[in-house]
């Protein structure tokens, strides 16, 4: 059997539609936000909140309006997801809590993550969850002001190992706290007694990031849940991914075959999306496929930055065609700096097409959070902004 050959166009769209931004997407079948995390298989979640926080942000970009408790409730309320480690803390669909067993025995082979676990710490944990659970590790007497890893309290290192090792499991957050439970309680049987071992979970997992992409590179495949590079070589072929080769990417890649076999077409999707959505996660990724520079700025210094705090890729047509730094005041969306990339306002017609979809995201996303106007404080070319005027 040939090889078959991708142009750099055709990977693009594969993985567009892939991640629910083209065509139906996530929409079809009226799944909803769960929809959206079986589709994905991983929601990363963050801290940070600006318009909202990210996990509200990836099925806003792929569904439109949803309300909050429709994203709780979808992840953590009705028995869908749970949260655990994947491409970085994400939430994750329950019936894959059997496919990072591998995960969490090497946790235990390990025998720690940050810290060492102080001796009997766990023990007490347990009884307390098993009495009074589920419970916040305020609840359990050992929550700091500083979140910071090095600050953590003895409570705190060994509640965070008995998530990683898989004993007790993080049913839902109230006010960004993690409220946790034992596994037994909150995990069914069905799932909690079932132990794949270390090839079966890699091999679904790969499978998993395979369609979640589309089509992917052997390093795209290991982001997706954090693997090794030799764990996708093991397993890739028993994975059912068909290789490929991408015209103008340097190495080999991978297909879903099912993604091969439909044709890509569709509406695209004109949003913002999440500095830490999937489509974008990987920078390397993104550079590639989008031909995009792609980085989060809230950890660097002020005087630093170069296009804002909270930057968020504005998609049109099935491109990135530009960067928002977003706030709110009062009712007011404000667009603190827009910057375009060169190719998208080289001409009259493109920055026409440019300044409408920024209309278009910003519009839809003040509507969503509670804001009745917008206002933009910075634009990148003024040519650009000229056109916003009009």
């Amino acid at each position: 059997m040939d090889e078959i050959e991708l142009t750099a166009d055709e990977a693009r769209r594969l993985q567009l539609r892939a991640q629910g931004l083209l065509g139906s997407g996530f929409r079809r079948g009226g799944g909803g936000v769960a929809g959206v995390l079986a589709g994905l298989g991983a929601v990363q979640l963050d801290t940070i909140s600006v318009l909202a926080r990210s996990h509200e942000l990836v099925p806003y970009a792929r569904l439109g309006p949803v309300g909050r408790d429709a994203v709780e409730t979808a992840y953590w309320g009705n028995g869908t997801g749970f949260e655990y480690w994947a491409h970085a803390a994400s939430v994750l669909p329950l019936d894959d809590w059997p496919l990072f067993a591998f995960r969490r025995r090497a946790f235990r082979r390990r025998g720690w993550r940050w810290h060492k676990v102080p001796e009997g710490v766990c023990d007490d944990i347990l009884k307390r969850l098993r009495a009074d659970g589920p419970l916040t590790t305020k609840e359990l007497g050992g929550a700091k002001a500083g979140g910071d890893w090095w600050q953590w309290s003895d409570q705190k290192i060994g509640i965070e190992w008995l998530l990683d090792i898989g004993e007790v499991v993080c049913v839902r957050r109230v006010g960004w706290r993690r409220v946790y439970d034992l596994a037994e309680r909150a995990i069914p049987s069905r799932l909690l007694d079932h132990e794949p071992d270390d090839e079966e979970c890699l091999t679904a997992l790969v499978a998993r990031s395979g369609r979640a992409l589309g089509v992917g590179s052997r390093a795209d495949l290991a982001d997706y849940y954090r693997l090794k590079a030799e764990q996708v070589d093991a397993v890739v072929e028993a994975a059912g991914l068909v290789p490929v080769r991408v015209r103008g990417w340097r190495n080999g890649a991978w297909a879903d075959p099912e993604a091969l076999a439909a044709p890509v077409r569709g509406r695209h999707a004109t949003t913002l999306l999440s500095p830490f959505d999937s489509l974008v996660w990987d920078r390397a990724r993104t550079s590639r496929v989008f031909g995009f520079d792609h980085r989060l700025e809230a950890y660097v210094p002020k005087a630093k930055r170069v296009h804002g705090y909270f930057v968020m890729p504005l998609l049109t047509g099935g491109r990135l065609v530009g960067r928002v730094d977003p706030a709110r005041e009062g009712r007011t969306l404000v667009a603190r700096q827009v910057s375009f990339e060169p190719w998208a306002t080289r001409t009259p017609a493109r920055t026409e097409t440019s300044v409408a979809a920024l209309r278009t995201a910003l519009r839809q996303a003040a509507s969503w959070v509670g804001c009745d106007d917008v206002r933009v404080e910075r634009i990148h070319p003024v040519a650009a902004g000229t056109a916003l005027v009009d």
